[in-house]
């Protein structure tokens, strides 16, 4: 059988509106993230063919958007086939250029079909509403694309995080620039171009540019793309925000996280230490959405520690392209590098390793730490590494106020034996997504999904956000007779 990303077709090729072609950048070599062995080399973009992108996209989009919505809908629907029909290979891809295990990305791809079909019921909703107006005039408020869309995606989920953007975004109308992240160009840039090729997306409406820095601030500042989507660091993000900020484009940030795992007094000791484990060490930890401070009552900290660092010591780790594992490798080693320094600073100040601690080559070892306090880097640091600081708390004030302290604001959880107490708690917690009695890490393709203060600028996707997010309003009306004014 013929292989759907054959690399003989796009080796050292951008996809543009003129097909696969070379791009103006150096060529970029892919990973296997466990073993190192090269996988494959793309074509990278240079900022002159984001500009080439710009304006034939912003040509393409006017044809897209006048297309029939069932020629759209169809569209996303042979996407769904088309993933389906070659979702061996892509799994295999996804592994060894993402580093995630099966379950991780099998997930994926799962929630990359229910993107698609999402897209697909986009496209024939209602755009508008007729509104009240004097008799002889129609007076409309519709919902019309914003034009061409520029995309900056990470690498930890590069499929789903893609077409998170990709299938509202097009669904209702406008065209892409996708600028995939250089970790994972493959699975998240030459792997969609291929979909809705296969799919019948017509030319130029989809086009797929990897590069670096450069790239991405071609894209944002160039003034043909109309809205700015990005999801990364927020480091990044701010950076994202004041390049487009002089040319008043909507700038939609999913960004970092430090989130909050609370567990009170009441809850089942064990239920929880089953679902914080999963939400820390999930991906190697190396989700926007992992727990990143177990805020624990005193009471029942010690047990739940103990709990949760048997649950760690039991996770295997290694390269999940060969061997079925819980944990694979971290994406480079100045993420490894990183994590190692935050655990160790942590333990300089006070903290006690009860589980892992350290790593062999890219793979981390599944980490829990005791004793963490408030002024720890294992604390107020995103850690994005398989590491669970424990952090002992007194009252349902004190534990508020450790959840809300730091910046972030993008996920959050409570676990008790009483609902409306955990409910009462997460009244007052600082974030986008609050999960009662479940873990940080839950992601539904119809719920709106975005962060507050430094994890995103209040814009969501998902759900009932994404018709608001990726079009715009217009008012028109219309006379029946032609009107004179006395001046």
């Amino acid at each position: 059988m013929t292989q759907f990303l054959d690399p003989k077709s796009w080796t050292g090729l951008i996809r543009t509106a003129d097909g696969w072609s070379p791009g103006g950048g150096p060529a970029l070599a892919v990973f296997d993230k466990a073993t190192g062995e090269q996988l494959a080399e793309v074509g990278t973009a240079s900022p002159a063919d984001v500009a080439r992108a710009a304006a034939t996209a912003a040509e393409a989009q006017r044809a897209w958007a006048a297309a029939p919505p069932a020629q759209r809908r169809d569209i996303f629907v042979r996407a769904t086939e088309v993933l389906s029909e070659h979702h061996d290979e892509l799994a295999e891809w996804l592994i060894r250029e993402s580093g995630g295990i099966r379950h991780k990305v099998e997930f994926e791809l799962f929630k990359s079909r229910e993107l698609l079909l999402h897209g697909a019921s986009l496209t024939t909703r209602p755009l508008g509403q007729i509104l009240p107006s004097e008799p002889g005039v129609l007076s409309q408020a519709r919902k019309v694309p914003r034009g061409v869309i520029g995309v900056i995606t990470p690498w930890n989920f590069p499929l789903v995080l893609a077409l998170r953007t990709l299938a509202p975004a097009l669904a209702t109308g406008n065209a892409v620039v996708l600028k995939p992240n250089p970790h994972t160009p493959v699975t998240g840039g030459v792997l969609l171009a291929r979909l809705f090729e296969e799919a019948g997306l017509p030319a130029g409406v989809l086009q797929v540019l990897p590069g670096d820095g450069d790239v991405g601030n071609a894209i944002v500042t160039d003034p043909g793309t109309a809205m700015i989507s990005f999801t990364g660091s927020t480091a990044t993000g701010r950076k994202v925000a004041q390049a487009a900020a002089p040319l008043l484009k909507k700038v939609v940030l999913e960004l970092g996280g430090n989130n909050p795992y609370i567990v009170l007094p009441d809850a089942d000791v064990d239920a929880a230490a089953s679902a914080g484990s999963f939400a820390t060490f999930m991906h190697q930890g190396q989700v926007c959405m992992t727990a990143g401070k177990h805020i624990v009552h005193r009471s029942i900290a010690e047990a739940y520690a103990t709990e949760l660092s048997a649950r760690a010591r039991s996770l295997r780790v290694g390269n999940p392209a060969v061997e079925e594992v819980h944990l694979g490798p971290i994406v480079n080693r100045a993420q490894i590098d990183r994590a190692r320094r935050i655990v160790d600073d942590s333990v300089a100040a006070g903290a006690v390793v009860l589980a892992g601690g350290g790593h062999e080559g890219p793979f981390f070892k599944p980490t829990v730490l005791s004793g963490v306090t408030p002024d720890m880097p294992a604390f107020t640091e995103e850690i994005f590494a398989p590491v669970a600081p424990i952090i002992a708390y007194d009252t349902e004030d004190e534990a508020v106020a450790l959840a809300n302290m730091g910046e972030y604001g993008l996920t959050a959880s409570i676990r008790s034996g009483s609902e409306s107490r955990a409910a009462a708690v997460a009244d007052r917690l600082r974030a986008g997504v609050i999960h009662v009695n479940d873990q940080t890490v839950v992601y539904e393709t119809w719920a709106p999904y975005g962060g507050m203060g430094s994890s995103g600028n209040g814009d969501a996707f998902g759900g009932p956000a994404d018709p608001e997010g990726f079009t715009e309003w217009q008012w028109i009306t219309r006379r029946a007779e032609q009107t004179t004014y006395p001046f």
